[in-house]
């Protein structure tokens, strides 16, 4: 392991962003410097420049490699769309400032570990931080991303943890007919796991047609909101979309459960409730990766769940799930556009550096 005063000594290289990287303060000494994305006010971001504290024994220094944009709740924070009662249940592990602005917000990232105990040292990991270059957390805040996970599919990992919550609570059956309606990341996601239970019948339901090709690259059935399939046991609802949730009350049938996975925001939702949701004792069901479902709490904790949703991107499948990749620094350019109303972005890929140990 390097002593702390090795870090200032440019062990880690620069960084494609060009202003970021470990420098030379003054005659005394050197600091760690970093860029990162600042949401500075609705539907306005810039790179800020900030200094790091030199990481204690129980610390890790990483130097990122990529990180990914989780389009749905990030779009809301970007525009300003967090509802005040939110503020707190909404806060990301490593976020700094307040919503609504200025804020820094993210948690799909991948990097290298360049300062740290042994066992981490020079290993890729994950960890739940917003988008920025080079940043020190706690030791137990990053693990280790699987060898036989390329670092560049492991900025889905926090989709795929979400997915799998969203999974237990809907706890799909053998042999049951089940619609997954949004084929964003996480509903994609969700539908990719249940294809996986022996007899379910799995359906992917998208307004966009050429979300197919996406489907089919996974193995999952695919059809347009008009041809949904009727009589559903389950319906799970990813969309973000109130006509989405409406759709899942048409397509379930009698005793059915639908799951809502949507978080909408400052919006307001409205749904038919007087038709057939009493008289076919329907299930309305929120799930929140927040927290896990109580039945589990005894034998499961967040990090054997992210440990989990790791190890299932194995599957090379899964990189259809990355629309695009563009370079760190220009994001501040590109954010209005990949947060926008008429963005169809899957999980954008913002890379970091020229060097990936993957």
């Amino acid at each position: 392991m390097m002593a702390p005063d090795d870090v200032g000594r440019n062990p880690i290289g620069e960084s494609q962003v060009g202003e970021s990287q470990v420098g030379k303060s003054n005659s005394d000494g050197y600091k760690l410097c970093a860029t990162a994305f600042w949401v500075t006010n609705p539907a306005e971001g810039e790179l800020r420049r900030e200094t790091l504290a030199h990481p204690a024994q129980d610390e890790v220094l990483v130097r990122t490699l990529y990180s990914g944009i989780s389009r749905g709740t990030e779009s809301l924070v970007f525009n300003g769309r967090v509802p005040e009662s939110e503020f707190s249940r909404m806060q990301a592990p490593f976020q700094a400032g307040e919503f609504p602005a200025p804020v820094k917000y993210g948690y799909c990232s991948v990097g290298q570990v360049e300062y740290g105990p042994d066992n981490l040292l020079h290993k890729t990991v994950f960890c739940l931080f917003p988008h920025q270059d080079y940043y020190v957390v706690p030791a137990t805040a990053v693990l280790e991303v699987p060898a036989n996970v390329p670092a560049k599919r492991a900025v889905l990992a926090a989709n795929m943890e979400t997915a799998i919550n969203g999974v237990w609570d809907a706890e799909p059956m053998l042999g049951e007919r089940i619609c997954v309606i949004g084929a964003g990341v996480v509903g994609t996601l969700v539908a990719y796991l249940c294809a996986q239970i022996p007899g379910v019948d799995v359906h992917l339901v998208d307004i966009n047609p050429e979300r197919r090709q996406l489907a089919e690259q996974l193995g999952i059935a695919f059809c347009t909101s008009e041809h949904a399939p009727q009589d559903q046991d389950c319906v799970i609802h990813a969309s973000g979309h109130p006509e989405g949730l409406r759709q899942a009350l048409e397509v379930v049938g009698s005793e059915g459960r639908i799951i809502e996975m949507s978080w909408f925001g400052e919006g307001n939702v409205s749904i038919p409730l007087g038709g057939a949701f009493h008289s076919q004792r329907l299930t309305l069901k929120a799930s929140q990766v927040g927290q896990l479902p109580p039945k589990l709490r005894p034998r499961w904790d967040y990090q054997r769940r992210l440990a989990l949703a790791l190890s299932l991107l194995a599957d090379e499948r899964l990189d259809a799930l990355i629309s695009d990749e563009s370079d760190f620094a220009q994001l501040t350019t590109l954010a209005p556009k990949l947060f926008g109303p008429e963005s169809t972005a899957l999980c954008h890929r913002l890379r970091y550096c020229l060097h990936d140990p993957s």
